[in-house]
Protein backbone atom coordinates (compact mmCIF):
# COMPACT_ATOMS: atom_id res chain seq x y z
CA UNK A 1 0.00 0.00 0.00
CA UNK A 2 1.13 3.55 -0.72
CA UNK A 3 2.38 5.71 2.11
CA UNK A 4 0.56 8.96 2.91
CA UNK A 5 2.09 12.38 3.45
CA UNK A 6 -0.38 14.86 4.95
CA UNK A 7 0.36 18.57 5.16
CA UNK A 8 -1.54 19.86 8.19
CA UNK A 9 -2.16 23.55 8.69
CA UNK A 10 -1.91 24.31 12.42
CA UNK A 11 -2.86 28.00 12.30
CA UNK A 12 -0.89 31.12 13.23
CA UNK A 13 0.24 29.95 16.67
CA UNK A 14 -2.76 29.81 18.99
CA UNK A 15 -3.26 26.08 19.75
CA UNK A 16 -7.02 26.61 20.02
CA UNK A 17 -7.14 27.51 16.32
CA UNK A 18 -6.13 24.05 15.08
CA UNK A 19 -9.15 22.42 13.44
CA UNK A 20 -10.61 19.15 14.68
CA UNK A 21 -9.66 17.57 11.34
CA UNK A 22 -6.12 18.85 11.80
CA UNK A 23 -5.82 17.37 15.29
CA UNK A 24 -7.18 14.04 14.04
CA UNK A 25 -4.63 13.99 11.19
CA UNK A 26 -1.75 14.73 13.56
CA UNK A 27 -2.83 11.98 15.95
CA UNK A 28 -3.41 9.44 13.17
CA UNK A 29 0.06 9.87 11.66
CA UNK A 30 2.87 7.61 12.81
CA UNK A 31 5.33 10.50 12.72
CA UNK A 32 4.72 14.27 12.80
CA UNK A 33 7.41 16.33 11.10
CA UNK A 34 7.89 19.99 12.00
CA UNK A 35 10.13 22.49 10.19
CA UNK A 36 12.80 24.32 12.16
CA UNK A 37 15.60 26.72 11.35
CA UNK A 38 19.16 25.48 11.45
CA UNK A 39 19.71 27.39 14.71
CA UNK A 40 17.71 24.59 16.33
CA UNK A 41 15.13 26.39 18.47
CA UNK A 42 11.53 25.22 18.73
CA UNK A 43 9.45 26.60 15.89
CA UNK A 44 5.90 27.87 16.04
CA UNK A 45 4.49 24.77 14.35
CA UNK A 46 6.17 22.48 16.88
CA UNK A 47 4.98 24.59 19.82
CA UNK A 48 1.42 24.15 18.54
CA UNK A 49 1.67 20.45 17.68
CA UNK A 50 2.87 19.34 21.10
CA UNK A 51 -0.45 20.45 22.59
CA UNK A 52 -2.03 17.51 20.77
CA UNK A 53 0.54 14.75 20.26
CA UNK A 54 3.34 13.32 22.42
CA UNK A 55 6.66 15.08 21.92
CA UNK A 56 8.42 11.79 21.18
CA UNK A 57 6.24 11.44 18.07
CA UNK A 58 7.48 14.79 16.71
CA UNK A 59 10.55 14.96 14.48
CA UNK A 60 12.33 18.20 13.59
CA UNK A 61 13.52 18.72 10.02
CA UNK A 62 15.73 21.69 9.20
CA UNK A 63 14.59 24.17 6.56
CA UNK A 64 16.31 27.41 5.55
CA UNK A 65 13.04 29.11 6.44
CA UNK A 66 14.18 32.72 6.25
CA UNK A 67 16.87 32.35 3.57
CA UNK A 68 16.29 34.84 0.75
CA UNK A 69 19.74 35.55 -0.66
CA UNK A 70 21.55 32.22 -0.94
CA UNK A 71 19.46 30.15 -3.35
CA UNK A 72 21.88 27.22 -3.29
CA UNK A 73 21.70 26.98 0.50
CA UNK A 74 17.93 27.24 0.45
CA UNK A 75 17.48 24.51 -2.15
CA UNK A 76 20.02 22.27 -0.44
CA UNK A 77 17.93 22.55 2.72
CA UNK A 78 14.78 21.66 0.76
CA UNK A 79 16.51 18.64 -0.77
CA UNK A 80 17.81 17.43 2.58
CA UNK A 81 14.42 17.86 4.24
CA UNK A 82 12.67 16.11 1.38
CA UNK A 83 15.03 13.15 1.54
CA UNK A 84 14.60 12.92 5.32
CA UNK A 85 10.83 12.74 4.94
CA UNK A 86 11.15 10.33 2.01
CA UNK A 87 13.21 8.06 4.26
CA UNK A 88 10.42 8.18 6.86
CA UNK A 89 7.81 7.30 4.25
CA UNK A 90 9.77 4.22 3.22
CA UNK A 91 9.42 2.96 6.82
CA UNK A 92 6.05 4.36 7.90
CA UNK A 93 2.59 4.20 6.40
CA UNK A 94 1.70 7.78 7.30
CA UNK A 95 3.65 10.95 7.99
CA UNK A 96 2.15 14.34 8.83
CA UNK A 97 3.97 17.59 8.17
CA UNK A 98 2.78 20.44 10.38
CA UNK A 99 2.98 23.93 8.96
CA UNK A 100 1.82 27.22 10.42
CA UNK A 101 -1.16 28.78 8.69
CA UNK A 102 -2.41 26.76 5.74
CA UNK A 103 -0.32 24.20 3.78
CA UNK A 104 -1.40 25.72 0.46
CA UNK A 105 -0.65 29.36 1.31
CA UNK A 106 3.06 30.30 1.16
CA UNK A 107 3.97 27.09 2.96
CA UNK A 108 7.19 25.10 3.14
CA UNK A 109 5.01 22.02 2.59
CA UNK A 110 4.70 22.86 -1.12
CA UNK A 111 8.43 22.40 -1.70
CA UNK A 112 8.60 19.33 0.49
CA UNK A 113 5.72 17.62 -1.30
CA UNK A 114 7.31 18.19 -4.71
CA UNK A 115 10.57 16.64 -3.56
CA UNK A 116 8.89 13.67 -1.88
CA UNK A 117 6.70 12.94 -4.91
CA UNK A 118 9.83 12.46 -7.00
CA UNK A 119 11.77 10.52 -4.35
CA UNK A 120 8.97 8.11 -3.38
CA UNK A 121 6.70 7.59 -6.41
CA UNK A 122 3.18 6.56 -5.51
CA UNK A 123 3.08 8.48 -2.24
CA UNK A 124 -0.43 9.82 -1.57
CA UNK A 125 -0.13 13.51 -0.75
CA UNK A 126 -2.99 15.28 1.00
CA UNK A 127 -3.52 18.56 2.84
CA UNK A 128 -5.67 19.66 5.76
CA UNK A 129 -6.47 23.39 5.65
CA UNK A 130 -5.57 25.67 8.52
CA UNK A 131 -6.58 29.08 9.86
CA UNK A 132 -4.44 31.78 8.26
CA UNK A 133 -2.77 34.75 9.92
CA UNK A 134 -4.99 37.19 8.03
CA UNK A 135 -8.12 35.50 9.38
CA UNK A 136 -6.75 35.54 12.92
CA UNK A 137 -5.65 39.18 12.69
CA UNK A 138 -9.04 40.19 11.30
CA UNK A 139 -10.79 38.47 14.21
CA UNK A 140 -8.49 39.94 16.87
CA UNK A 141 -8.43 43.48 15.47
CA UNK A 142 -12.00 43.82 14.19
CA UNK A 143 -10.78 44.53 10.65
CA UNK A 144 -13.29 43.22 8.08
CA UNK A 145 -11.47 41.49 5.23
CA UNK A 146 -14.11 41.76 2.51
CA UNK A 147 -17.63 43.02 1.91
CA UNK A 148 -19.92 42.58 -1.07
CA UNK A 149 -17.96 42.63 -4.32
CA UNK A 150 -14.64 43.79 -2.88
CA UNK A 151 -11.55 41.91 -4.07
CA UNK A 152 -8.91 40.66 -1.65
CA UNK A 153 -5.22 40.74 -2.54
CA UNK A 154 -2.59 38.82 -0.58
CA UNK A 155 0.96 40.06 -1.07
CA UNK A 156 4.23 38.67 0.34
CA UNK A 157 6.32 41.79 0.88
CA UNK A 158 9.40 39.67 0.23
CA UNK A 159 8.38 40.15 -3.44
CA UNK A 160 9.22 43.86 -3.12
CA UNK A 161 7.45 47.05 -2.10
CA UNK A 162 6.46 47.83 -5.71
CA UNK A 163 4.12 44.82 -5.70
CA UNK A 164 2.53 46.09 -2.50
CA UNK A 165 2.10 49.63 -3.89
CA UNK A 166 0.34 48.27 -6.97
CA UNK A 167 -2.07 46.32 -4.79
CA UNK A 168 -2.73 49.31 -2.50
CA UNK A 169 -3.59 51.43 -5.54
CA UNK A 170 -6.53 49.11 -6.23
CA UNK A 171 -10.02 49.19 -4.72
CA UNK A 172 -10.01 46.18 -2.42
CA UNK A 173 -8.53 44.97 0.83
CA UNK A 174 -4.80 44.27 0.79
CA UNK A 175 -3.10 41.81 3.14
CA UNK A 176 0.69 41.88 3.43
CA UNK A 177 2.60 38.88 4.76
CA UNK A 178 6.21 38.68 5.95
CA UNK A 179 6.67 42.44 5.98
CA UNK A 180 8.58 42.84 9.25
CA UNK A 181 11.98 43.53 7.74
CA UNK A 182 10.48 45.99 5.25
CA UNK A 183 8.30 47.82 7.79
CA UNK A 184 9.62 51.24 6.73
CA UNK A 185 8.82 50.63 3.03
CA UNK A 186 5.37 49.32 3.95
CA UNK A 187 4.58 52.42 6.01
CA UNK A 188 5.73 54.62 3.13
CA UNK A 189 3.56 52.74 0.64
CA UNK A 190 0.52 53.03 2.91
CA UNK A 191 1.02 56.78 3.29
CA UNK A 192 1.60 57.34 -0.42
CA UNK A 193 -1.63 55.55 -1.30
CA UNK A 194 -3.70 57.06 1.52
CA UNK A 195 -4.33 53.66 3.09
CA UNK A 196 -2.56 53.97 6.43
CA UNK A 197 -5.37 55.32 8.59
CA UNK A 198 -7.50 52.16 8.64
CA UNK A 199 -4.67 49.64 8.31
CA UNK A 200 -3.64 47.35 11.18
CA UNK A 201 -0.70 45.03 11.72
CA UNK A 202 -0.05 42.16 14.09
CA UNK A 203 2.59 39.62 15.06
CA UNK A 204 2.80 36.57 17.34
CA UNK A 205 -0.99 36.27 17.21
CA UNK A 206 -2.42 34.24 20.07
CA UNK A 207 0.92 34.02 21.85
CA UNK A 208 2.22 35.70 24.99
CA UNK A 209 4.20 38.24 22.95
CA UNK A 210 1.25 39.15 20.70
CA UNK A 211 1.27 42.68 19.30
CA UNK A 212 -1.64 44.24 17.37
CA UNK A 213 -1.41 47.92 16.45
CA UNK A 214 -2.60 50.57 14.05
CA UNK A 215 -0.37 50.92 11.02
CA UNK A 216 -0.01 54.66 11.60
CA UNK A 217 2.20 53.75 14.56
CA UNK A 218 4.80 52.21 12.24
CA UNK A 219 8.00 54.16 12.86
CA UNK A 220 10.38 52.44 10.49
CA UNK A 221 11.80 50.02 13.03
CA UNK A 222 12.01 46.38 11.86
CA UNK A 223 9.27 44.09 13.15
CA UNK A 224 9.12 40.30 13.58
CA UNK A 225 9.56 38.59 10.21
CA UNK A 226 6.11 36.98 10.24
CA UNK A 227 4.20 40.21 10.86
CA UNK A 228 0.89 40.53 9.00
CA UNK A 229 -0.85 43.68 7.79
CA UNK A 230 -4.44 44.33 6.75
CA UNK A 231 -5.33 47.47 4.78
CA UNK A 232 -9.13 47.34 4.46
CA UNK A 233 -10.87 48.47 1.30
CA UNK A 234 -12.03 52.06 1.11
CA UNK A 235 -15.64 51.86 2.22
CA UNK A 236 -18.15 54.62 1.57
CA UNK A 237 -21.91 54.63 1.58
CA UNK A 238 -22.62 52.71 4.77
CA UNK A 239 -23.87 49.17 5.20
CA UNK A 240 -24.06 47.13 2.02
CA UNK A 241 -22.45 49.85 -0.06
CA UNK A 242 -20.35 47.36 -2.02
CA UNK A 243 -23.13 44.89 -2.85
Amino acid sequence: MSSRLVGVGVGPGDPELVTVKGVNALRAAEVVVVPVMDSGEEGRAEATVVHYVPRDKVLRVVFALNERTDRARREAAWDAAGERVAELLRRHASVAFATIGDPNVYSTFTYLAQTVAQAVPGTVIETVPGITAMQDLAARSGAVLTEGTEPLTLVPVTAGSAVLKDALAGPGTVVAYKFGRQAAEVAEALRETGRIRDAVWGSALGLAQESIRSADELDGEPLPYLSTLIAPARRLGGRGGKL
